[in-house]
């Protein structure tokens, strides 16, 4: 795979086609999920879940994030890396920079955010001084104090129109990328038919330009129940390599997700 850059994915989305992204926290899973054709890898907060055990991703932090971008760099063969700056890192437009620097002096090709129309103006200065964004909105894990659970987003007429608004803020702004998170499909589709950028979704329906899961829950290792929105791809696979191409094959032929891996 030549290396992907945020022109590939822009041209796979005028073009009508998919594009896979997947979580790694390390060298050796960072090689397998890249080698298997993914084209986006996530850095993601998650990491305080599943590798450190902690009930949020609230814990991490930027120095614990720019550990494991370092990481996945060095094993990867020419996904793009997306990474998190974690909870409270980005409250100010000059922290938001601050954060950014060390995740992309480790190796990140671009950072994502958490949040809507208030964080427009740390996008714009990010974009201004050549660091992709990426903008998470629906169900923003780092404010799930203040949502009051993992609680599906933009269900009413008047949130499902302020996502709208946000979507393309955001996108005005300089965002590189949305990613909609735990939303109806309809308004994702909405959402996604609006913008110019892609649209990356997880528990966002299939009309969406990508999806992305967590590894450990599409290779069913997550303790617990698993979310509505996760397929067990190890189920039929006989090792992980092979569930990781069958996660990106899906994908790619609109296969997964499926009815029942989203939210009306």
């Amino acid at each position: 795979m030549s290396n992907i850059t945020l022109h590939t994915l822009s041209s796979m989305k005028e073009n009508g086609e998919k594009f896979a992204v997947l979580t790694a926290y390390d060298a050796c899973f960072s090689h397998l999920v890249s080698s298997a054709g993914t084209e986006v890898i996530l850095v993601g907060d998650s990491l305080g879940m599943v590798l450190q055990g902690n009930d949020s991703t609230l814990p991490v932090s930027v120095e614990e994030m720019a550990y494991h971008t370092q990481a996945v760099a060095k094993g990867n063969q020419g996904s793009l890396i997306m990474a998190d700056l974690p909870f409270m890192s980005y409250a100010t437009p000059e922290q938001a920079m601050d954060s950014a620097a060390v995740l992309m002096q480790a190796g990140a090709n671009m950072v994502k955010l958490e949040g809507g129309a208030w964080l427009a103006e740390s996008i714009s200065l990010l974009a201004e001084r050549g660091v992709p964004v990426c903008a998470h909105l629906g169900l923003t894990p780092q404010t799930v104090n203040k949502l009051g659970g993992y609680r599906v987003q933009g269900r009413d007429q008047e949130t499902a129109q302020q996502m709208i608004n946000d979507a393309i803020l955001l996108q005005d702004a300089g965002a590189s990328i949305i990613l909609l998170e735990c939303v109806p499909a309809i308004l994702a589709k909405e959402i996604t038919l609006a913008l110019s950028v892609p649209v990356i979704g997880i528990g966002a329906g299939a009309d969406t330009d990508a999806q992305v899961l967590v590894l450990h829950d599409m290779l069913g290792i997550t303790p617990g129940r698993r979310p509505k929105f996760v397929k067990d791809f190890m189920a039929d696979a006989s090792s992980i390599e092979e569930a990781v191409k069958n996660y990106v094959l899906e994908v790619k032929d609109g296969t997964f997700p499926s009815a029942e891996h989203g939210f009306a």
